[in-house]
């Protein structure tokens, strides 16, 4: 009797199982509760340790760097909120100060051999603090209708059991441009690389002036990505169908909040400190192809 198949099964079975076990594994080392994370643990693919070390040795060299490259490339004031390894350098995370508002970080190459921090050699990755400023320039022109939607979110966390993501976590390790603690901004259309290059001639600029650019400009919901994230409130609950459905619902329902294409995405409670990362197969979401489109 041929037992070959039963055997392929087996290590099939066996592959799967250890598959899982390594999964298990990281969950269980990486995986912390959204209000219990600070984003101590998060890395940077491949970072070496070692730049980081040198990075704080020399902090206040880094610290003017950064805040010299944003003034000087992107016309804007910021604050340093954290550093962190990356490969052959750091990352460094920053807010700005004042309006617009956002999130960003810079990169400041480090010598290991030499324990030389570049400062002359500061960069971004391109198109990253462009957009970030663009997604608070748009925060800025629409204040009212943001208002509206962060008090929609602050009662969805009233009525439901679901939490948004503490401010320390986006400070410290997001740099996600426009971000509150329910969601971010992700400007997409050729129209804001014109808003940014209006805001580089006038980092002054007020919010009448961009209320007049875009009563100039047309735009389409699609030039602009708002992705709503929350969680679960309770450790061991799963995203609840239930909650997510209703949310959504209220949602489709609302009027008066910022021209955009939304996704919503409801996670459990625990979040990859590694990756400050909450979504995992269980999510529930409602985006591409099917985002919900506020004119």
């Amino acid at each position: 009797m041929d037992n070959s198949g039963d055997e392929t099964q087996g290590k099939n079975d066996n592959t799967k199982d250890n598959g899982n076990d390594k999964q298990n594994d990281y969950e269980q080392e990486n995986y912390v509760p959204i209000q219990e994370y600070t984003g101590e643990g998060f890395t940077l693919r491949d970072a070496n340790p070692k730049t980081g070390e040198i990075a704080e040795e020399n902090r206040e060299e880094v610290v003017t760097a950064v805040e010299g490259f944003f003034k000087n490339q992107y016309k804007t004031e910021v604050d340093v909120h954290n550093i962190v390894s990356a490969v052959d350098g750091v990352s460094v995370f920053v807010e700005s100060v004042g309006e617009p508002h956002f999130y960003s970080f810079a990169i400041v190459p480090i010598d290991i051999k030499n324990e030389e921090v570049k400062t002359d050699q500061v960069w971004s990755q391109e198109g990253q603090i462009e957009n970030a400023v663009q997604g608070g320039l748009y925060a800025m022109a629409f204040e009212n209708e943001f208002s509206k939607l962060d008090a929609y979110l602050e009662k969805t966390i009233e009525n439901f059991p679901v939490v948004g993501t503490p401010t320390e976590i986006i400070e410290d390790v997001m740099g996600t441009g426009f971000t509150t603690t329910y969601y971010f901004t992700s400007p997409v259309a050729d129209l804001f690389d014109e808003l940014y290059e209006v805001y580089l001639n006038k980092p002054d600029i007020t919010k009448e002036e961009l209320s007049q650019f875009f009563s100039k400009h047309n735009f389409e919901p699609e030039d602009i990505i708002i992705t709503i994230n929350i969680y679960m409130e309770e450790v061991e609950d799963e995203p609840d169908e239930d909650v997510f459905n209703d949310i959504v619902a209220n949602f489709e329902e609302l009027e008066g909040v910022p021209r955009g294409s939304y996704s919503l995405l409801l996670h459990d409670n625990m979040i990859d400190k590694r990756r400050a990362d909450g979504m995992k197969e269980n999510t529930l979401k409602r985006t591409t192809p099917n985002k919900i489109i506020k004119e």
